[in-house]
C-alpha cells in the first residue's frame, strides 16, 4: 500500500493540471480514473495492478493478489517495465521495478456495451518489452473493441525452472494468467465483455498466445486467439532441459558448485533483480532461449504447463478456441545483423545451427543431417552478404514457418477443425529506402548493415506501394471481424474456410489476397522427416535430492 501512496503523490501535480475528460471505473480492488487520450479519441487507463510480484527470496513463485485501495487511483503512469536486459530501457523513460505487474486498458467513447475484448501480449525472446511497447491505436479507433496490454516477468526473472517448491518455473506465465483473470473480473466495469477475449500476439508474445491454448491453467479465460509469429512448438518455445540451461545461465554469474541444484537456487535467488535479468539469450545458434517457459514438476502447485505441447496437443486434451494462425515469408530477417559472425561460422560448424529442439545419438549422425539441411537451403553456395534471401529463409523456416505448420498439422490431426492459416508475403513488409549508417559505425557493424540494404534492394521489387496501405487496412478489417464475429471475413473474398487435413486453404498476403492450397510443402515434409527421427521432448526438471541441512540459510545479497 505504501508504494501505492508514493506514485499516486508523485503524480498529484500532473493530475492536478491535466484538464482532459476522465472516466472513474470501479474494480475489485477500488475506483480508477483514466483520461482520454486526444490522438486515439479513447480513454486510456494507465498503470493498473493486476497482480504483486513476489520479491526477495520468494522472486521466482508465483505471482500474489493486487493490491487494493479505497481513494481514486490515478491510471496515468505508462513507465514502470519489469527488469530486463535491454539498452532500448536507457533510451526511454521508463522505470524499472521488481513489482512491474501493471496492465493498460484503452477503452472506446462508445454507448456500445459488452465490447469484445483484445489482451495483447508483447514481445520479445520472454527477456525484453513492457505493455505499451506496441499498442495497435489503429486497431482500438475502431470503436469496436477494448484493448488490454500488460507487463509480465522476464528473463531468469520469470522463466528460471529448477523444479524446487521455491522456484518451480513459468513464473512469467502464471503473470499472464493472473492478467486473464483480472480481466475476467474487471473487464466488464469497463464496458467490456469478459466472455468475448481474444488474445493477440506477436513472435514470443504469439508463443505465449499459443502455450495459453493447451495449458489447463489458463482454460476459459479467452474465446478465440491469433497467433502471429511464434507458436508453442518453435524451439525457444518451451525449454528442452531447464536445469542444463539454469547452469548454463549461472556460468555468466561464474557459479561453479554446479552438482548441487540448492546451492544453484540459493546462488540465483540471492542475485539482485537488477543483475539477474543483466544478460539476455537470445543470440544462440540452435534459436533457443537459455529462459523461456518450461514443463514443470508437480510440487503440489498449480501448474501452467504439465507436459510438453506436442504431447499435450496430440492428446486432444484441451479446448479448442477458433484461431488465427499465421507467420511472414521474411520473418527470419531478424538474424540479418548476425550474419557477418554466423556466415562464417555456418560455413565451417553448420552443425550448430541446426534447431535446438533436435537430438542425435551421436556426432556422426548430426553431421550427416547438418549436410542435408545446409545443401537445401543454400547448396554449394558460401554462406554470406550474396546468400542473404537464402540466411533469411533459414532463419524463417526453423524459427517460424516450420513450427507454424507443424502445429497447425498437430492440431488438425487431433481434431481442431478451427483453424485459419495465413501467410505475409515480402509485399506488405515496410521495407526502408535505406538504412542510414553513423558516422561511428564500427567495421564488425558496417557489412552486415551494408549487406541489410543490398537486401533490401532485393525486396523493393516485392513491393506493391500503391496498394501497400490498402491491403493492410483490409486485413485490419478481417482482424475485427475475427475478434467480433469470430470468423475471419476478407473484402470482396469468398467464405475464408478453416484448414483441413492437408492445411489448405491458406491465405497468402501480397498486393491482393488470395486463397491457396497448402503452401511451402516441400519445406514441411523435409522438416517433417527430420523431427520425426530426431525430435526431442521438453521435459519438466526431475526431482531433486533430498536436501542438504547444512545448506546456507538465505541471508543477504550476493
Amino acid at each position: 500500500m505504501y508504494w501505492l501512496v508514493i506514485i499516486n503523490l508523485g503524480l498529484f501535480s500532473l493530475v492536478t493540471c491535466d484538464d482532459r475528460p476522465s472516466r472513474l471505473v470501479n474494480l475489485t480492488q477500488g475506483p480508477v480514473r483514466g483520461y482520454k487520450d486526444l490522438d486515439l479519441d479513447i480513454f486510456v487507463f494507465y498503470g493498473i495492478p493486476y497482480a504483486t510480484a513476489p520479491t526477495g527470496h520468494d522472486k521466482f513463485k508465483a505471482p500474489l493478489p493486487p493490491p487494493v485501495w479505497t481513494e481514486p487511483f490515478e491510471a496515468i503512469n505508462k513507465d514502470i517495465i519489469c527488469p530486463q536486459s535491454t539498452m532500448l530501457t536507457m533510451l526511454t523513460n521508463t522505470v524499472v521495478r521488481e513489482d512491474c505487474l501493471f496492465a493498460n486498458v484503452y477503452v472506446p467513447e462508445t454507448n456500445k456495451e459488452k465490447l469484445p475484448v483484445v489482451v495483447h501480449f508483447h514481445a520479445v525472446a520472454f527477456a525484453m518489452g513492457w505493455s505499451d511497447i506496441k499498442a495497435d491505436g489503429n486497431l482500438i479507433k475502431s470503436k469496436e473493441i477494448i484493448q488490454v496490454s500488460f507487463n509480465h516477468r522476464l528473463g531468469a526473472h520469470g522463466f528460471l525452472c529448477l523444479g524446487t517448491k521455491d522456484v518451480p518455473g513459468n513464473a512469467g506465465m502464471k503473470d499472464q494468467v493472473a492478467l486473464l483473470r483480472w480481466v475476467k473480473n474487471n473487464i466488464g466495469n469497463f464496458g467490456g465483455n469478459p466472455d468475448d477475449v481474444t488474445l493477440f500476439g506477436e513472435e514470443t508474445g504469439s508463443a505465449s498466445v499459443d502455450l495459453m491454448t493447451i495449458s489447463k491453467m489458463a482454460q476459459g479465460l479467452f474465446k478465440r486467439v491469433i497467433v502471429q509469429s511464434g507458436v508453442s512448438t518453435t524451439p525457444y518455445s518451451v525449454q528442452i532441459d531447464p536445469i542444463e540451461n539454469a547452469l548454463l545461465y549461472a556460468d555468466y554469474f561464474k557459479f561453479e558448485n554446479g552438482d548441487n541444484i540448492y546451492e544453484l537456487e540459493f546462488f540465483l535467488k540471492n542475485l539482485s533483480p537488477r543483475r539477474l535479468n543483466s544478460k539476455h539469450t537470445m543470440n544462440r545458434e540452435d534459436s533457443t532461449f537459455l529462459m523461456s517457459p518450461c514443463v514443470e514438476r508437480d510440487v503440489g502447485e498449480e501448474r501452467f504447463l504439465d507436459d510438453n505441447p506436442v504431447n499435450i496437443i496430440k492428446s486432444g486434451n484441451y479446448k479448442k478456441v477458433p484461431m488465427l494462425y499465421g507467420y511472414g515469408e521474411i520473418d527470419g530477417q531478424f538474424r540479418i545483423p548476425a550474419l557477418k559472425f554466423w556466415g562464417r561460422l555456418m560455413n565451417k560448424r553448420f552443425i550448430e545451427f541446426l534447431p535446438g529442439d533436435l537430438q542425435f545419438e551421436c556426432q556422426a549422425e548430426k553431421l550427416l543431417v547438418a549436410k542435408a539441411v545446409k545443401a537445401f537451403y543454400f547448396g554449394d553456395k558460401v554462406i554470406g552478404k550474396d546468400t542473404m534471401p537464402e540466411y533469411v529463409k533459414y532463419f524463417t523456416d526453423i524459427t517460424f514457418a516450420y513450427p507454424t505448420l507443424r502445429s497447425a498439422k498437430l492440431h488438425v490431426e487431433s481434431g481442431h477443425n478451427k483453424i485459419y492459416m495465413f501467410v505475409k508475403s515480402k509485399a506488405i513488409y515496410d521495407i526502408p529506402d535505406t538504412i542510414p549508417l553513423s558516422k561511428n559505425t564500427s567495421d564488425k557493424c558496417s557489412m552486415s548493415f551494408g549487406a541489410l540494404n543490398e537486401y533490401l534492394k532485393e525486396l523493393r521489387q516485392y513491393k506493391y506501394v500503391e496498394n501497400l496501405k490498402t491491403v493492410r487496412d483490409a486485413f485490419r478489417e478481417t482482424l475485427i471481424s475475427f475478434i467480433t464475429e469470430g470468423e475471419p471475413i476478407i473484402p470482396g473474398l469468398r467464405r475464408w474456410k478453416p484448414v483441413d487435413i492437408n492445411l489448405s486453404p491458406q491465405l497468402y498476403i501480397d498486393g491482393s489476397f488470395k486463397l491457396k492450397k497448402s503452401l511451402r510443402k516441400k519445406m514441411a515434409l523435409f522438416w517433417d522427416e527430420i523431427y520425426q527421427d530426431y525430435y526431442v521432448y521438453p521435459s519438466a526438471p526431475p526431482a531433486p535430492p533430498p536436501r542438504n541441512i547444512n545448506i546456507q540459510k538465505n541471508t543477504g545479497v550476493w
